[in-house]
């Protein structure tokens, strides 16, 4: 499975919160997520720079790994 360098934040909370209302809520909740938990927040930050609208590979493993979701579920979402 080929991963891109960058993933749009968008393209990843459209799939981890299916049933938000919009997409702006849905990142809402992605930022919440990550703000109660220092660790990902730590680790996310030390992954690479944290670009306006995209994520890194590393960061959207770490991401993944938080919300006990394997690549291949993911690319089924």
């Amino acid at each position: 499975m080929i991963i891109r360098r960058t993933i749009l934040k968008q393209d990843i909370v459209k799939k981890l919160y299916p049933n938000s209302i919009s997409i702006r809520s849905a990142m809402q909740q992605l930022r919440c997520e990550i703000e109660i938990c220092p660790p990902l927040k730590e680790q996310i930050a030390k992954a690479g720079n944290t670009r306006c609208h995209y994520y890194n590979k590393q960061q959207l493993l770490l991401i993944l790994e938080h919300f006990s979701i394997s690549l291949e579920e993911f690319e089924q979402l």
